[in-house]
């Protein structure tokens, strides 16, 4: 679960990381009394869960209340890649401008099963490409759960960037709290791009991104009451509901796969056997590993919710789930939706042979191979009117 930045940094700073004052306005007249209240010179920033805000234009500067209230009119209702901006947030202005920006993050490093800190000098919109272009300019430590943050780590880090030796007690501060908020949230990433040293020489957190990890929820009751539905299609906050990993994409082959590794494996191969024929998969869909029928069912009639859909490819490899439950959910969904683009099918493992049985009589082809499966997906898109 993804949070707006408004929320990732109100949770920062419950842990002693600094941030602009500042609230959030749903309505230009709100966002104009919100600026008068912080003296006048602002931020306006659209709360939408993507990235590339800025290029969008979805931030922009504000000197006085009037002016707040503007702009806060041009980007609420502001389509940013296909996200409709509702609310926007209003901060106040670095002090004295900013005189560098710093990228840093804790996140998980699945390699080495441990929290990582990462942090670049580099900070700013464009990260991606410092990453791409300059990896070396990219300094990470790896955390000890049982030891935190340590200050030999975070001086790394700051020494390593150039940073003002100064500020050095302060970073360790942030980077401490960057990751208890972390540890205390049951995160997969909190991020702060930028951490600005601010023209009067302080570290503030001017931006917040924050993702928790869907297996904690459970903890944490208040954190589950952010979510933002209005974030989501229909079809995602149905499959949530229902248990299912529903992930929309832009491509025209519906994949529904059990496993979220085999679901991967699945849109790669989809991906490499499509892309020379325009075809790419239209959605990660992860029914897990102890789907039922009712499920399976579900799922099907998900993915046939979209119109841009020329073909599905379902493939299973039964562990837990097991081929033939599989099978009746696609029975099942068969008599519920109006199915009219073809289906591939690939059933393997656990009763994969009584899967097949019950799918004998419908019209769907069927394959071995995942590779024989992905290209059968797009031949019939192809050739689907």
């Amino acid at each position: 679960m993804n949070l707006h930045e408004y929320q990732a940094k109100r949770l920062f700073a419950e842990h002693g990381v600094p941030i602009p004052n500042g609230d959030v306005a749903s309505t230009p007249a709100e966002a104009r009394e919100i600026a008068r209240e912080l003296g006048g010179k602002v931020v306006v920033k659209s709360q939408v869960l993507i990235g590339g805000r800025g290029k969008a234009g979805g931030i922009k500067l504000a000197n006085d209340p009037d002016e707040a209230e503007a702009m806060a009119s041009q980007i609420l209702g502001m389509d940013i890649k296909g996200f409709q901006v509702n609310k926007v947030l209003i901060d106040e202005q670095s002090p004295g401008g900013i005189d560098q920006e710093i990228y840093l993050a804790v996140l998980i490093d699945r390699a080495r099963r441990r929290p990582m800190v990462m942090a670049s000098a580099e900070g700013g919109m464009d990260i991606e490409e410092v990453n791409e272009r300059s990896p070396e300019k990219i300094f990470r430590v790896h955390v000890e759960p049982a030891l935190g943050v340590r200050g030999y780590q975070s001086t790394y880090l700051a020494s390593s960037m150039d940073l003002p030796r100064e500020l050095w007690r302060d970073f360790h501060k942030v980077v401490s709290g960057l990751y208890a908020c972390f540890i205390a949230n049951d995160a997969s990433l909190t991020e702060i791009n930028p951490l600005v040293i601010t023209g009067t020489g302080k570290l503030m957190a001017l931006d917040g991104k924050m993702s928790i990890d869907d297996n904690g929820l459970s903890r944490q009751p208040r954190l589950a009451e952010m979510r933002d539905v209005d974030e989501e299609t229909a079809a995602e906050k149905e499959a949530r509901l229902s248990g299912i990993n529903l992930i929309q994409l832009d491509g025209n082959i519906g994949c529904m796969v059990n496993g979220a590794g085999l679901a991967m494996a699945t849109m790669d191969v989809v991906k490499k056997f499509g892309e020379e024929h325009n075809c790419a998969p239209a959605n990660f869909l992860d029914i897990g590993g102890g789907a039922k029928a009712e499920q399976v069912a579900t799922a099907l009639r998900l993915i046939l919710s979209d119109k841009s859909v020329k073909a599905v490819l379902i493939n299973i490899f039964g562990g837990i789930t097991r081929g033939d439950e599989v099978a009746k959910g696609i029975i099942e969904a068969l008599d519920q939706v109006q199915i009219d683009v073809p289906m591939v099918v690939r059933l393997a493992g656990t009763n994969a042979a009584e899967g097949m049985a019950i799918l004998a009589d419908s019209e769907m082809e069927t394959a071995v191979t995942l590779s024989d499966a992905a290209q059968k997906a797009v031949a019939a898109a192809k050739g689907a009117k």
